[in-house]
């Protein structure tokens, strides 16, 4: 499945419907008078959260999105017909941006929460109306108003518990696969990770969290470098942050700090989520060496857990420190 995270589209309500200028008209009736009946309402467009749905990819072949407009009205005095609405499903977690692409008009997260990004035109009223005891024969019918009409950019975050955060291959895609039951591609070149990968942790019984791994950070992600600006969106979401370190690192506490600066130029409110450090593949380390690392500060109040997911050595102590920080907030 191909991941679209942003789409740009336009959205047109439908028109109001004209009101209708009609006289009644019938044998035996001698004084029918006007019976122009009012235009119907123009149509909205609703923008509504779907959790059937994972990504905005159909938004990316069709930019241009209408609503029906309402009927005229006629004679008899019958009113014009309302235009349907034209309901836009989206991912939950969807933002709707508009004015300037800068303006949140709306932020979707729940299954079913909706928005009206365009309000439909009003119809018009008919001759009947305007019928008064010294104008009883009026000539004049209001016309519909036209529907809303803007541009909107719709930006998906994912939805996260924990957020899985490390420079390329530090071992995100694999710890995913091993304590959920994801199946991301996982291979020894630099980001193997081209779409973030959302896992089901089952924790214990009746308690599971949802995972996510974004693809690898590098230093200037802020900037546009690598994949970083792409994704550092959907960090935002995320309850707490797991920083994957690679114990060979030369220096793994350089690392987490190049890791977390990026997020806080980012965002600064990234820095402040509950952070947990997992070392990883410390099966490819000596005892000794082992020993050093355990040392090494990352901050006081970040737990640091020796993993590795290919021999499965720490994950049982990683996932229980990610329950317990998940426990505590909001």
């Amino acid at each position: 499945m191909q991941f679209i995270d942003q789409a740009v589209i336009l959205v047109k309500a439908g028109n109001g419907g004209n009101g209708a200028i009609s006289f009644r008209r019938e044998k035996y009736v001698p004084k029918g008078g006007p019976d122009g009946g009012n235009g119907g309402n123009g149509g909205n467009v609703i923008i509504h959260a779907d959790k059937q749905l994972g990504t905005l990819l159909d938004f990316r072949y069709k930019r241009h999105y209408k609503a029906e407009n309402g009927d005229h009205g006629r004679g008899k005095g019958q009113t014009g017909k309302t235009g349907t609405n034209t309901v836009l499903r989206v991912p939950c977690g969807t933002i709707v941006l508009g004015a300037g692409h800068k303006r949140v008009l709306a932020d979707l997260v729940r299954d079913g929460d909706e928005v009206v990004v365009a309000a439909g035109g009003k119809g018009g009223r008919g001759n009947s109306e305007f019928a008064t005891s010294t104008n009883q024969a009026p000539r004049i019918a209001e016309p519909g108003t036209p529907g809303g009409e803007c541009e909107l950019v719709l930006e998906l975050k994912l939805i996260a518990d924990v957020g899985l955060v490390g420079f390329p291959n530090a071992g995100k895609s694999t710890l995913i696969s091993v304590v959920s039951a994801a199946k991301p591609k996982i291979a020894d070149y630099p980001f193997t990770t081209l779409t973030p990968n959302l896992g089901i942790v089952r924790y214990a019984e009746g308690k599971s969290f949802t995972l996510a791994d974004m693809p690898g950070l590098i230093k200037g992600a802020h900037l546009g470098k690598g994949l970083g600006m792409q994704f550092l969106r959907h960090i935002e979401r995320t309850r707490v942050l797991v920083f994957l370190i690679e114990a060979i690192s030369e220096d793994p506490k350089r690392d987490f700090e190049i890791l977390l600066n990026e997020l806080a130029s980012y965002n600064a409110a990234l820095a402040k989520k509950p952070k947990i450090v997992a070392l990883t593949k410390i099966d490819l380390f000596e005892e000794k060496a082992l020993k050093r690392l355990k040392r090494v500060s990352f901050g006081k109040h970040t737990p640091v857990i020796q993993i590795s997911s290919v021999t499965r050595t720490g994950l049982q102590p990683l996932l229980e420190e990610m329950w317990k920080a998940l426990q505590v907030q909001p």
